[in-house]
């Protein structure tokens, strides 16, 4: 890549039942630190960082979305599937019903988001392995019906945390059609400017991009 290229901005978006960890896996990914159970409250609405990483050699920005999975605010969240071209979907190793209730998303993914869009599958709260509800096999099996990666992590012990979402980013990277500006269009007048994908946020100029910027250990 270039040095006066500028790093591709790249959306990714948290859903998943409420109490599977998706604020967990945020904040340990860009923030290195996981707050307990009896610590921690549920998302209300939507939750956001930007962090920057370097993957393969190639400098990305990430904005990465946490959504609330409680039903009153699926109104409010279905707007921020605009524009994302990466979507982590998690559900809770020791919980049956949040596993159960993966259909249900991805009706929602088929919705609100191209086909192309790609999807990371992630049995969270590893650490719980002896109260698991949901085998491995069973959740790699079903990423591979609906075309997902597939990992299964702890935020709690930082096991695939980083390998999720660095594997989502990868991907994302070696699609340049969810990415890449598109060719300017030239007319015989005037050069029409490249267009910012759906739902790109301008971070080089946020205040939360210089905050969070370190958060990545990148």
């Amino acid at each position: 890549m270039a040095g006066s290229e500028a790093p591709p901005n790249l959306k990714l978006l948290l859903i998943g039942n409420s109490s599977v960890g998706k604020s967990s896996l945020l904040m340990r990914f860009t923030d290195a630190q996981f707050l307990p159970e009896d610590e921690s409250s549920a998302t209300i609405g939507v939750d956001f960082r930007v962090c920057k990483l370097e993957v393969g050699g190639r400098r990305v920005k990430l904005s990465i979305w946490d959504t609330a999975g409680q039903e009153r605010f699926r109104t409010i969240t279905s707007s921020y599937y605009r524009g994302a071209q990466g979507i982590i979907v998690a559900y809770d190793i020791s919980n049956r019903e949040t596993f159960d209730a993966l259909p249900r998303w991805f009706t929602e993914l088929e919705t609100y988001v191209s086909p192309s869009v790609v999807k990371m599958l992630v049995g969270n709260k590893l650490d719980k392995e002896f109260s698991r509800a949901v085998t491995e096999d069973e959740g790699r099996k079903f990423a591979e019906r609906t075309g997902c990666l597939f990992v299964e992590a702890s935020a709690k012990t930082n096991i695939g945390v980083r390998e999720a979402f660095m594997e989502l980013v990868e991907k994302i990277l070696d699609t340049p059609a969810l990415w890449a500006p598109a060719a300017p269009r030239v007319t015989s007048t005037t050069t029409a400017k490249p267009q910012a994908m759906p739902g790109s946020i301008d971070l080089s100029a946020t205040p939360a991009d210089q905050d969070q910027s370190q958060g990545c250990g990148c």
